[in-house]
């Protein structure tokens, strides 16, 4: 089977909507991975990227980095998969693989030459477009085998809001006896409070409101606040061992600090388009850590696909057709959506 032009959705122009299109695909070489994309994820960070809230991009884009498909053709040399495997493939499609992080599986560190699975240029210099397709190219080393008893759709968001939640929340070692708090209840959020609450942690959520408590609850949660009550953060002062920011908006930093025990650490895995502020002496009194995480290793990936399948859950979604991804757009930007959407390619 050989494709080399495959059906997208994509983004023309900066801030334009995403339109139906097609694009090239590479030939499979002697260790990739033909997909057929069953499922694409709807990240926030697609939306950041498609309307430039990053930095200049490259255009046209065909965003999309929570892929769940089969495989449909192995190269030659493939060791790891075989055709009709359940695969997955997340934010790299390809790394250094000799600086000391590759070497020591925190390919998402790459300081050596990172490549993301689209909003990138690969090896040769060439573009790379993302899971709005039909199907895409992968070395068998960056792509991940998705376990019997989580279902595609819902595996698709875990390969991006999945690992982003999991692999701070597993290095600082969220478990029993842990008190973590995770911040937003959207798209990250809520695979967080899944995955902390399988680790053992005792979990609240920390959103805007109270509106959607009763989910919160439903997902693992323990407790739930609202951070527009000033209360809050006077009740919760000096609580947890960890908390996690999953939102994409500034934050008021020195007050989640302040929630924090001594030797305590607040995570940031959402990132906002704005600078935000801080007085150091939130993070100097009490010896608190101030920290980000960005998604995680392949192995780590893998972890947590593991991990997800042993408990028994994926992602929280709501399936759409193609032409409804600049509708999801916008419903995500107004926290419409419970709690993912993923896109049926077979509607491309």
């Amino acid at each position: 089977m050989t494709v080399t032009t495959v059906a997208a959705y994509a983004a023309p122009a900066p801030k334009a909507p995403l339109e139906r299109t097609t694009v090239p695909r590479r030939p499979v070489g002697e260790h990739d991975v033909l997909i057929d994309i069953k499922y694409a994820g709807i990240c926030h960070s697609d939306i950041h990227q498609a309307r430039d809230g990053w930095g200049k991009g490259i255009f046209p884009m065909v965003p999309g980095h929570e892929i769940a498909g089969i495989v449909a053709e192995v190269g030659s040399g493939v060791t790891k998969f075989t055709v009709g495997d359940r695969v997955g493939v997340g934010c790299l499609v390809d790394s250094c693989r000799e600086c000391d992080n590759c070497k020591a599986d925190l390919e998402q560190y790459c300081t050596g030459g990172g490549v993301p699975t689209y909003n990138g240029l690969d090896k040769q210099g060439e573009p790379t477009y993302g899971g709005y397709s039909t199907h895409v190219v992968v070395d068998e080393n960056y792509t991940l085998r998705i376990p019997e008893g989580i279902s595609l759709d819902e595996a698709a968001p875990l390969l991006c809001a999945g690992i982003t939640t999991y692999s701070p929340l597993a290095h600082w070692n969220a478990g029993p006896g842990k008190k973590v708090a995770i911040v937003g209840l959207g798209g990250l959020g809520h695979m967080g409070v899944k995955i902390a609450h399988a680790m053992g942690a005792e979990v609240t959520v920390l959103s805007q409101s109270l509106r959607k408590q009763e989910d919160g609850l439903k997902l693992g949660a323990d407790h739930y606040y609202a951070t527009s009550d000033p209360e809050t953060f006077k009740e919760l002062a000096g609580t947890f061992d960890l908390i996690v920011s999953t939102v994409s908006a500034p934050l008021p930093l020195d007050s989640y600090l302040s929630l924090l025990r001594t030797d305590g650490a607040f995570v940031n895995v959402g990132a906002p388009e704005e600078p935000v502020s801080l007085n150091l002496f939130s993070v100097i009194g009490g010896r608190k850590t101030l920290a980000g995480s960005g998604i995680g290793g392949i192995r780590e990936t893998q972890e947590m696909l593991d991990f997800c399948a042993q408990h028994g859950f994926g992602a929280e979604i709501e399936l759409i057709d193609a032409d409804g991804i600049n509708e999801a757009y916008e419903r995500v930007l107004n926290s419409d959506v419970r709690y993912r959407f993923v896109i049926d390619t077979s509607t491309i």
